[in-house]
């Protein structure tokens, strides 16, 4: 009887004992968490106590903090990145409508010479073209980005889109004396893609290598068993490999002595609409190429009954 009484009164001290430290973490856990919430730490909680259930609990605590840290830094990014891109599209349209009204002014005055008159309203049409594409521009990013922007997926034919695409470019090209390289396969490549987006992708990509091309441009496509790629490359020195992490930013615009020939929203537009087909839209610099690349990685029908 007394050997029971001396297991049972062991038993209890011990559970006490386990109790009275449990209570210990947990107000050490409290007082963690307090001095976060005061921000006067960015510590994760730590624990002195082997628990498996408690040692659960802090893991799961700590999964919310990181998260909570990544919410913050996303948050803090994208406002920053709001900020810029009202300060760009602030200077993007004042820069054309500061130069519409003066001259507007200048065409007030009825002794200017006819020749000169009809520079300005040259001056002052280029200028009003230039703001409507920009906000045209800036309107079509918003409404890509939001959540109630449905895209028609369907199989689509790369091979006769590229094609049909590069066919519109024929005059640009021939005016600034390039004739592309273009590599195509001999078999049909089909993608899942709404095919008005997915040509406007292909439209700005070959708009952006005309812009800033000091050569010549490259169209490549190809077909994996795993992927689908079309790459298109033009020489670009002028680019560094920093540009890189900034070149499908809103109203970047590596080039800065050409700004005056794009809105710098042709490339986020771009990739939008990939990320929106499943899709991605990536930026290569080696040896002073510039390669721009879609990529499909899903499955692709092999026969065209499948793709009916």
């Amino acid at each position: 009887m007394l050997y029971v009484v001396i297991v049972l009164s062991f038993i209890t001290i011990c559970l006490l004992a386990r109790f009275l430290c449990l209570k210990k973490e947990i107000r050490s856990a409290t007082k963690q968490l307090q001095q976060r919430h005061k921000q006067q730490t960015t510590k994760k909680i730590n624990l002195s106590l082997y628990d498996k259930d408690f040692e659960r609990l802090a893991e799961e605590i700590n999964h919310e903090i990181d998260e909570t840290k990544q919410a913050i830094a996303e948050q803090k990014r994208t406002e920053n990145e709001l900020k810029q891109a009202i300060s760009n599209i602030s200077h993007d349209i004042r820069t054309p409508m500061t130069s519409i009204l003066g001259y507007v002014q200048f065409l007030e005055d009825e002794t200017i010479p006819p020749h000169i008159r009809q520079e300005y309203m040259r001056i002052v049409k280029s200028s009003a073209l230039r703001l409507k594409v920009l906000l045209e521009d800036f309107f079509e990013l918003s409404v890509i980005e939001s959540t109630d922007y449905l895209l028609k997926m369907e199989w689509v034919q790369l091979n006769d889109l590229v094609l049909e695409v590069l066919v519109s470019f024929y005059e640009a090209f021939n005016q600034q004396q390039i004739e592309p390289t273009i590599h195509m396969p001999e078999e049909m490549v089909r993608v899942k893609a709404d095919p008005s987006a997915l040509k406007r992708v292909i439209e700005n990509l070959v708009t952006n290598a005309l812009k800033h091309s000091v050569g010549h441009v490259t169209i490549a496509l190809h077909q994996t068993p795993s992927c689908t790629e079309l790459i298109i490359s033009n020489p670009a020195p002028q680019l560094q490999e920093q540009d890189l992490f900034h070149l499908f930013d809103r109203f970047y615009k590596a080039d800065q002595a050409r700004k005056g020939k794009g809105t710098g929203l042709g490339l986020s537009i771009a990739k939008s609409l990939m990320e929106k087909m499943n899709g991605t839209l990536s930026a290569k610099l080696h040896d002073q190429q510039l390669s721009m690349k879609c990529q499909w990685c899903v499955s692709t029908p092999k026969t065209g009954d499948e793709a009916l």
